[in-house]
């Protein structure tokens, strides 16, 4: 059942953010998610927050290089909340709020459908619920220095994690030098010149939905070096080219879903990526995700049921947790 805009932001700004009178918020939005920027501002303007609405415009495509433009704004507040249409989360700009002890909540907007974010369902996951979920897997993954990942369709993935601390977000965002998200999920920062292997894609392409067939996509020394020559494969590489830097087909991040109110169907990336018996590859930048790699951007690939082997200790079988 779809939320209402105003119970949305509720629970963004006072279940996720534990907003308090006094601090200072910024929310960055675009004019492509007004009426929800304007949900959020009153949600945090009702606990007394003295409160930022800054607005860019929608032909920012990829709106990162603004983010750092106005990087001495930002770090005036207290709390961060990027909710364009894009993921902020990786910037480095989110990285100088954290270090300062500040707080950022990456709430990127982009739907496929045309319902506001705000209005989906999947928002009302119980956090502590996904943490509980995911404790299991958490522990094995960060004893670990090798993951390998098959699926029933082909996929065949090892990634390296040598050096590297896996994290968990649910939402939260309520402490000190706290990064949240709204995909509820374990996420790593990979070694960026590891992963090897072949994935069958069934997922999501994130921003860009559900593909319309299967993609087979080949990983070589961190990189993806191949992609299945057919009309979903060529989409993908012209999303990938359109960011004009070579590092986008990096293999980032490791991400494991954790939220069981997500269904990954294509109607938001966000959801997609959270969906729980599903694994992501996130290509692209990994600041702030436990990695080292810059880039003009990052986006998740999104696969079903897979079975997951931490140092060869299951931790997922077929979509589910071992742990």
């Amino acid at each position: 059942m779809a939320l209402s805009l105003d119970t949305g932001a509720q629970i963004v700004i006072d279940r996720w953010c534990r907003v308090f009178p006094g601090e200072n918020v910024l929310i960055l939005s675009d004019e492509g998610h007004v009426e929800e920027g304007m949900a959020l501002w009153r949600a945090a303007d009702r606990l007394g927050a003295s409160v930022e609405l800054l607005t860019i415009q929608s032909s920012r495509s990829h709106p990162g290089a603004f983010f750092h433009s106005i990087r001495e704004f930002v770090l005036r507040n207290d709390l961060v909340i990027g909710a364009t249409n894009f993921s902020l989360i990786t910037n480095c700009v989110t990285q100088e709020v954290l270090a300062q002890g500040g707080r950022f909540l990456s709430l990127p907007l982009a739907t496929n459908n045309g319902s506001p974010l705000l209005s989906f369902d999947f928002l009302d996951m119980d956090p502590e619920e996904a943490a509980r979920t995911g404790r299991g897997m958490l522990s094995a993954l960060e004893r670990a220095e090798r993951v390998h990942i098959t699926t029933a369709l082909g996929t065949d993935l090892t990634f390296g994690k040598r050096g590297r601390r896996p994290g968990l977000f649910n939402g939260l965002a309520g402490e000190p030098g706290k990064v949240g998200s709204s995909s509820f999920e374990i996420y790593m920062g990979v070694e960026e010149t590891v992963t090897e292997g072949v994935a069958v894609l069934d997922g999501s392409l994130g921003y860009l939905g559900c593909p319309a067939e299967r993609i087979r996509l080949t990983f070589r020394a961190g990189r993806l070096a191949e992609i299945e020559a057919s009309a979903a494969g060529e989409r993908l590489r012209r999303y990938m080219d359109s960011f004009g830097d070579p590092g986008i087909y990096v293999a980032g991040e490791l991400g494991i879903g954790l939220n069981k109110k997500s269904r990954c169907v294509g109607n938001c990336y966000i959801e997609d990526e959270s969906a729980f018996t599903t694994f992501h590859i996130g290509m692209g930048r990994n600041l702030a995700l436990g990695g080292v790699h810059d880039a003009a951007g990052h986006f998740d690939l999104v696969f079903h049921r897979p079975t997951i082997y931490a140092d060869g200790v299951p931790v997922m079988e077929d979509g589910r947790p071992a742990v």
